[in-house]
């Protein structure tokens, strides 16, 4: 399986976000010969025909849930379901061309959160409230809210979460017992740590500063540890403050101090190997990249098993999610319907998440079956106090475009071509320009 779930994100740039403010002047694809008409049932009966056709991001998640395919057919017998996985980058283009088409490619969809409020307000997405609600036994109360919330558009429902990549801060418990340390738990802490743990043979973090997605996923949960926030209490952009200030302060000391040398264009593939072969001490990545670390046959080698989890210091972080969604101009929307509900399920969770997925429902995490044939019980914790704390990147319209924004200017601080002050009010005014 391949470990760059979202090594790939960065370079969705200006052609993708040119390409979806075209796209969402027009309207919803406007049907044709594949065009069927929703019913809007939850429980779809199980002599259902039909073939999904679905388009998801080339991750490990995506390998899992092809794995349980011929289960979801001892169910669902006459329903075909063909898979094809793409990189980030060529995905958004694609799903814009499927929705416009009156021939379209995909009857089901994984979103990414920037893109839901664009996709829901420019119709391509069909509403679920109806469908959730009348499946049985489905329990959507069970999802971790901030998933749910990011599906969630004018209080409507277009989605249902797919799998989570909150971050986390991820370490060498050997390199943190050498060095006297304890899990930081303040932002001070952190940059302190970090300092401690670097020495001739190894940095204290490997971090991803590179221009636009990376470096703006990474550093908005360093503004979290300063008490800062991406928006405020009233959905505006909230980038040039002195919490903000001091949090780019913070990593550009960590950065300077503790990260591998000319690391300014690192994104995830260069921090993982740094960390797993123990050239890096610590990293903020995804939650679900500490079995990976710890996997006796990956590419920790013989550090495999010296990897924890802890929450960011301050307790809150990034969150990230993919969600099923069924596009408006679907060739078989009761069909896409079976196989997201099922794929979901109570029951189905506990495999996909024991299986190595990332958790999406609470009930999950607490399950024996999880604990006892998953990545431990302190992994889960972990998981489930980062899910109960965490927020997206971008919330509103143009969500894509204003995270490229606002990372290219975090980018340039770094770089020391422009001043902390400078590159904070130039992504405050380009966050404002773009999302209002």
């Amino acid at each position: 399986m391949s470990l760059t779930k979202k090594s790939g994100r960065f370079a969705a740039g200006v052609a993708l976000t040119s390409a979806i403010a075209i796209a969402l002047t027009g309207c919803a694809g406007s049907g044709g010969p594949a065009e069927v008409e929703s019913s809007g049932l939850g429980d779809i009966p199980t002599d259902t025909e039909g073939t999904v056709r679905i388009l998801m991001e080339n991750v490990p998640d995506t390998d899992i849930v092809k794995e349980l395919v011929s289960e979801f057919n001892t169910v669902y017998p006459d329903i075909t379901i063909d898979i094809e996985s793409l990189t980030f980058d060529q995905m958004r283009d694609k799903l814009v061309s499927s929705f416009q088409s009156p021939d379209p490619a995909y009857d089901l969809i994984v979103a990414d959160n920037p893109w839901m409020v664009d996709f829901a307000q420019a119709g391509f997405l069909e509403p679920l409230d109806e469908r959730i609600d009348s499946t049985t036994d489905y329990d959507a109360d069970d999802f971790f809210t901030p998933l749910t919330d990011i599906t969630t558009v004018d209080d409507v429902r277009y989605g249902v979460p797919f799998y989570n990549y909150a971050l986390g801060y991820l370490y060498n418990t050997a390199d943190y017992e050498e060095a006297g340390l304890s899990v930081p738990t303040t932002l001070d802490e952190l940059v302190d740590d970090v300092q401690q743990l670097t020495t001739a043979d190894r940095s204290g973090i490997a971090m991803q500063p590179q221009r636009g997605y990376k470096i703006f996923e990474e550093w908005a949960n360093w503004l979290f540890a300063a008490g800062g926030s991406i928006y405020d209490d009233e959905g505006n952009p909230s980038l040039d403050t002195p919490e903000a200030k001091a949090a780019l302060e913070a990593y550009i000391t960590a950065y300077e101090n503790a990260a591998p040398d000319n690391s300014l264009n690192w994104a995830f593939d260069e921090a993982f190997r740094s960390v797993s072969s123990g050239e890096a001490a610590s990293m903020i990545s995804y939650n679900w990249n500490l079995p990976a670390l710890n996997d006796p046959d990956g590419a920790s080698g013989d550090l495999a098993g010296q990897f924890k989890l802890a929450p960011m210091p301050g307790g809150k972080q990034v969150l990230g999610a993919w969600s099923w969604a069924i596009p408006t101009n679907s060739g078989a929307p009761d069909a896409a319907w079976a196989f997201a509900s099922w794929i979901t399920s109570k029951a189905v969770d506990v495999e996909r998440v024991s299986a190595g997925g990332a958790a999406i429902r609470e009930s999950t995490l607490e399950d024996q079956a999880v604990l006892d044939d998953g990545f431990g019980a302190d992994y889960y914790e972990a998981v489930k106090e980062i899910l109960s704390d965490a927020a997206p990147l971008s919330q509103g319209a143009g969500g894509e475009e204003m995270i490229q924004a606002v990372g290219t200017e975090l980018n340039e601080a770094v770089a020391g071509t422009k001043s902390v002050e400078d590159a904070l009010s130039a992504a405050q005014a380009a966050a404002v320009k773009i999302q209002g």
